[in-house]
C-alpha cells in the first residue's frame, strides 16, 4: 500500500486515513481487498500502532473498513470507488489547480461555489 506522511501536513491519524480513502475511491483498493496489519503498517509508516488503530477505525466507522478476528481488515463491501468520469474531472481539476498556482482549499472552495448551479 502506497501512503506517504508529511510531518508538516495534517495529523498522521488524518493522513492514514485520507489516504486509504483515496486508494479506495479510486479504485486502487477494491471491496474484500485486505489491507496490511495494523502493526505491520504501522512499522512500514515508522509511526506507533495506535495511530494507524485509530485511522482504521474512523474508517471503520465510516463504513470503508471491516475488521474481523482472524480475516484482518478489509475494505467494506459498502465501499466503492467513484464513477471513472468523476476521477477524471477530478483529476483535470487538480491538474488545472496546479498549473495556475491554486491550492487545494481554494479549489474546494471553487467547486462548492459552483456546484449549486449544476
Amino acid at each position: 500500500m502506497i501512503i506517504t506522511l508529511t510531518e508538516s501536513g495534517a495529523p498522521l491519524v488524518d493522513q492514514i486515513r485520507d489516504q486509504i480513502l483515496g486508494l479506495i475511491t479510486t479504485g486502487l483498493l477494491s471491496a474484500g481487498q485486505r489491507l496490511p496489519s495494523v502493526r505491520q503498517l504501522a512499522s512500514d509508516l515508522g509511526v506507533a500502532p495506535g495511530t494507524v488503530a485509530k485511522a482504521y477505525r474512523t474508517l471503520e466507522s465510516e463504513d470503508f473498513l471491516v475488521t474481523r478476528i482472524g480475516s484482518g481488515t478489509r475494505v467494506s463491501t459498502k465501499a466503492s470507488a467513484i464513477p471513472r468520469d468523476v476521477l477524471s474531472a477530478a483529476t483535470q481539476l487538480v491538474k488545472a489547480s496546479k498549473r495556475e498556482a491554486v491550492d487545494v482549499d481554494e479549489a474546494i472552495r471553487v467547486l462548492r461555489a459552483v456546484w449549486p448551479e449544476y
